[in-house]
């Protein structure tokens, strides 16, 4: 029994120092830049929707989006800069282009993501990019790439990159669009064929040499101010069965990469827990320099959760808040620039109770021998 005690102190150690333990690689400071691929919706997309037919619902592409850092809309649904944007500067990459921008090269990777795209094709289908078609980008990528460097340096390539993930949000939020409730049974199948899809999509990138994976996981969905304008009596509490959904969706979730990790050879993820950790700086937002952790920045109507920031969405007039930098949501549905900053810190090299079970640098410093 001594020694069995012992055994799982150290394992809990290595969990602890983020340590990968396989035999077949180490942490160093990588010789050339890690390759930065990145899958999503609007959490992550840098504007991909500039280049689609698609309405002004899932566009960005005006002030006042991007008027903190940029000073001009990039769309990027933000007032400034995204967690992959911080997350390349820290990996000393430079922000990673949208990949329908016209010229773009692949050297450091790709971004794929699409305001208001879902794992489910039918999620806004015909305005988004979904994830199945983001993935089909993705392919025509390596083509492209194998014709230029060869198979053998191709599949080098891909294996030394890290693939960020943001996806679900929209196939979990769009139904409340039209109600406010779902049936427990429902709310199951919906969880399911959502992870069904995504765990697809990484086993196939995983078969194309894909090894270092992050994932953010749901956010507490039914207290964002758009959803917190949809919820019975508008006083403030959050849609419980949007947040309910989420939670289903990380328990799941959190599963499935155990399992992963066990079945697909080299799976390095992390993952981290933004339920958590969005609750408490909204709950506590004078804990993490911030005045206002409810009412949006930009919008109009309770909590600014009308979805009308920048007045071209339906809604006309909206309001703007002084210092964005004094709150937590920017918009109806999007987190401020200084929260995306402590996301990817948090994601980069943050505490174990946040992030698990590698952190993003060392991802991007593991290297396979």
């Amino acid at each position: 029994m001594a020694k069995l005690s012992f055994l799982f102190c150290i394992l809990a150690l290595h969990r602890i120092l983020l340590v990968p333990s396989s035999c077949s690689g180490h942490l160093r400071q990588p010789e050339t830049p890690v390759p930065f691929f990145i899958f999503g919706d609007s959490i992550l997309d840098p504007g991909n929707n500039n280049y689609i037919n698609t309405t002004t619902q899932h566009q960005a592409n005006f002030w006042p989006y991007g008027e903190t850092f940029f000073e001009y809309s990039t769309g990027r649904c933000s007032d400034g800069r995204l967690i992959s944007d911080f997350i390349a500067k820290y990996a000393k990459l430079p922000m990673i282009p949208p990949y329908l921008q016209p010229g773009v090269q692949f050297n450091y990777g790709a971004n794929f993501a699409s305001a208001g795209a879902g794992a489910l094709v039918e999620t806004y289908q015909g305005e988004v990019i979904d994830l199945k078609t983001q993935l089909k980008y993705f392919e025509e990528m390596e083509t492209s790439l194998r014709h230029k460097l060869g198979d053998a340096e191709t599949k080098k390539f891909l294996s030394r990159a890290v693939y960020l993930f943001s996806i679900g949000n929209n196939d979990y939020m769009s139904p409340f669009s039209t109600v406010s409730s779902m049936q427990e049974t429902s709310q199951k199948e919906l969880v399911g064929r959502v992870i069904g899809n995504l765990t697809a999509v990484i086993k196939e990138i995983h078969d194309r040499g894909g090894r270092k994976f992050a994932f953010l996981n749901m956010g507490p969905l039914g207290c964002l101010p758009g959803m917190r304008a949809l919820a019975p009596g508008r006083k403030g509490g959050c849609l419980k069965d949007a947040s309910h959904l989420a939670k289903l969706h990380n328990a799941a979730f959190s599963q499935l990469l155990l399992k992963l990790e066990s079945q697909l050879d080299g799976f390095k993820y992390s993952n981290i827990n933004l339920y958590s950790y969005i609750s408490q700086i909204m709950e506590h937002p004078t804990n993490y320099g911030f005045k206002e952790g409810i009412t949006a920045c930009c919008g109009s109507g309770p909590f600014r959760g009308i979805y009308s920031c920048g007045g071209r969405r339906g809604v006309k007039r909206y309001e703007l808040c002084d210092k964005v930098s004094e709150y937590v949501w920017w918009d109806s549905f999007h987190p401020s620039e200084r929260v995306y900053q402590l996301i990817a810190e948090q994601m980069w090299n943050g505490n174990p109770n946040v992030v698990e079970p590698y952190s993003l640098k060392s991802l991007f410093e593991w290297v396979e021998v």
